[in-house]
């Protein structure tokens, strides 16, 4: 039987956010013992055994003390497969552990099944067109779950804290605080409820024979601040600007989703002026509603992409939207 251990860190007040949680359940659902390792400013037990690596070095997102506490935790744990969310801070530091522990890491893992006893992984490869399944015998082996591939474990959190000494040593990277846009710029939101994504359509002439940036820009920023939903962009859009054409000053290569793009898991997604297959095939692969608005009844979203298409204006509706959200 194998020893599961759940690794994570936590939030400042010691809980855990969704990704956790979903990895928590992930974790739980694998036949054998199940133990925990939390590290962080502090923690809170959510298992029988839960060790625990907290204060204040173990608090800010730090290579050298994210894979002391680790390390820590996997020797104390004796585990033999270690789930852990898929995050900035997780990504940096677990292929390290495994390293250290000779063992195996696999990132961006989209599902963990155990059929028979085996557990296999399964992953997307070549620009997320390929989705494999895959099975290790070595151990240590380190998962680490992408956030929005399972539902979050709501179950009661309780069990006995073991704290595990670890000396971070001499620091010599510190936080010096956090640079942000005001929340009314901000465009890349990854917990909202809706994804919206804007295709080149947006930049392209209209009917006057005209293109209409400027209220381009107010309609899908109006949309955006009366709805706090996430912005996307197709990548004829944002590559635009190195043809020498208009873009949407607000669009950088970070909104884009598609081939090359990030793949978001929002639970609903809006889709206006796009056209291309990239950014519905791969790109909402796992929005859960997908809708769009698109003038060409026969453009990609047309063939069985989108659960519904609205074959009108995107000028025309985004304007009627704001409006009906602004009463």
């Amino acid at each position: 039987m194998e020893t599961v251990l759940f690794l994570a860190h936590t939030e400042p007040d010691g809980s855990l956010a969704r990704p956790a949680l979903e990895a928590l359940a992930a974790a739980k659902a694998i036949p054998g013992t199940l133990v925990a390792g939390l590290f962080g400013a502090a923690a809170k037990p959510v298992a029988a055994k839960t060790f625990a690596v907290c204060g204040p070095e173990f608090a800010e997102s730090r290579y050298s003390t994210d894979i002391a506490a680790a390390e820590a935790i996997a020797k104390a744990s004796g585990a033999s497969v270690i789930v852990a969310p898929h995050t900035s801070r997780t990504a940096r530091a677990l292929p390290g552990l495994a390293h250290r522990l000779n063992g195996r890491a696999d990132t961006h893992v989209t599902g963990i099944k155990t059929d028979g006893g085996v557990i296999a992984i399964s992953r997307w490869y070549y620009r997320q067109r390929m989705d494999a399944e895959l099975e290790r015998s070595e151990r240590p082996w380190i998962i680490l779950l992408e956030a929005g591939c399972g539902e979050p474990f709501a179950g009661e959190l309780a069990g006995a804290l073991e704290p595990v000494s670890v000396d971070p040593g001499a620091l010599r990277t510190k936080a010096g605080g956090f640079q942000a846009p005001k929340s009314d710029q901000q465009t890349i939101r990854p917990d909202a409820e809706l994804l919206f994504v804007a295709g080149a359509g947006w930049t392209k002439n209209q009917k006057d024979g005209q293109p209409h940036l400027e209220d381009a820009g107010r309609l899908i920023l109006g949309f955006l601040h009366q709805t706090q939903a996430s912005l996307g962009s197709s990548k004829s859009l944002v590559d635009l600007s190195g043809e020498g054409q208009q873009v949407l000053p607000f669009l950088t290569h970070l909104n884009q989703v598609g081939q090359t793009g990030a793949t978001p898991r929002h639970p609903k997604g809006l889709s206006t002026c796009c056209h291309g297959e990239e950014p519905h095939v791969v790109g909402w692969r796992f929005i859960r509603e997908r809708r769009a608005v698109n003038l060409d009844p026969n453009c990609g979203w047309a063939r069985g992409k989108a659960d519904v298409v609205y074959v009108a204006d995107a000028f025309e509706v985004m304007a009627k939207v704001n409006a009906l959200l602004g009463k």
